[in-house]
């Protein structure tokens, strides 16, 4: 048999179908009662069976989803059993008094959790051992009081998405803040407790430390199977997430590489064509110099062509060519004379 799995065995060997006295009890329960034997109720284990598994199947269910299930269980009975099966199964729990205002003033709540976790904090690294006497003595009593009442619900970041309650009748408190809130509620409920409000009812003894170790235990290897199912589809979605954002990020380098080897090429090709129009400016001028019988001057020659136009003088545009001309020698005369016949 599976550890989830509890039988009518199993529930009568730990006494859960013991009531209370017939002079304490709440009509109400009628309907979970098999009979009286010796003054006291025998509660019908074939609906306390069937109602702990449909219990069951609900924790499951909803700590497969990732689901949160508060365990309350403050009588002597349960507070062992409830703060080892609750840190089993992963689970915040109340063991020592129910806080008024837990879940209805949750905010105020979160601020006392936070001065747990700095008082812990301040614990750990030593810084509690260096503070004055009277400070420290009143800061370890406070960690102390804080340890207790709020020690099991110090990772509780949000209000439980379903409480699981021991003996309605002492946690009357936490059953009217869930009740009201709206949150569904199991509870082990016996013959002397009022089962309205309850969305799920496991009639039994809430009285003997068995009978509620057994239904604890039994509840919490159930969230502790779906929870575990959570976890593991948590890690498979971690890990496709992770897988995902590698092949982006082989993507997007692949994609730069490829542009960059695309600017390279670009610029591979603009240089090429930039030297080859040089080139080509260069070539006109090297066949004309070997027609002419003169060599090609070179792409850094500066040297001006010899037969390129002649510039026209300052002189000459100003004066025009006859007044810009000089003046003959004047022993140049007596030869032209010379010349003239008689």
């Amino acid at each position: 048999m599976a550890d989830t799995d509890v039988g009518i065995r199993e529930l009568l060997e730990a006494g859960v179908h013991f009531g209370h006295q017939t002079r304490r009890w709440n009509p109400k329960m009628r309907r979970f009662i098999w009979g009286e034997r010796g003054g006291i109720y025998i509660i019908d284990l074939l609906q306390t069976e069937r109602l702990l598994r449909n219990a069951q199947e609900f924790v499951n269910d909803l700590s497969a989803r990732g689901g949160t299930v508060l365990f309350v269980g403050t009588k002597k009975q349960a507070r062992d059993s409830v703060k080892e099966v609750a840190e089993a199964c992963g689970m915040p729990h109340i063991n020592h008094r129910w806080l008024g205002g837990l879940l209805t003033n949750f905010q105020t709540i979160n601020q006392r959790i936070k001065r747990l976790h700095d008082l812990e904090r301040y614990e750990s690294d030593g810084q509690l051992a260096l503070l004055p006497t009277r400070e420290r003595l009143s800061a370890e009593a406070d960690l102390a009081k804080l340890r207790a009442n709020l020690g099991g619900v110090k990772n509780m970041t949000r209000t439980p998405d379903a409480i699981f309650v021991v003996d309605l009748k002492t946690e009357v408190i936490g059953v009217r803040e869930a009740q009201r809130l709206r949150i569904p509620l199991i509870g082990l409920v016996d013959t002397n407790c009022d089962p309205d409000g309850v969305d799920f009812v496991i009639p039994g003894n809430d009285d003997a430390i068995r009978s509620c170790d057994l239904i604890t235990r039994a509840l919490g290897n159930s969230i502790a199977e779906g929870a575990g199912q959570w976890r593991a589809a948590e890690e498979a979605r971690i890990a496709r997430e992770q897988e995902a954002a590698a092949a982006r990020a082989a993507e997007d380098a692949a994609r730069r590489e490829a542009e960059e080897a695309q600017r390279r090429q670009a610029a591979a090709e603009a240089k090429a064509a930039e030297e080859a129009a040089q080139a080509a400016k260069v070539t006109p001028n090297a066949e004309r110099d070997e027609v002419a019988g003169r060599p090609a001057p070179t792409a850094g020659d500066t040297t001006p062509d010899p037969a390129s136009k002649i510039e026209t003088p300052v002189a000459d545009a100003v004066l025009g060519p006859e007044d810009a001309a000089p003046a003959a020698p004047a022993e140049a005369a007596p030869e032209a004379d010379a010349a003239q016949p008689e």
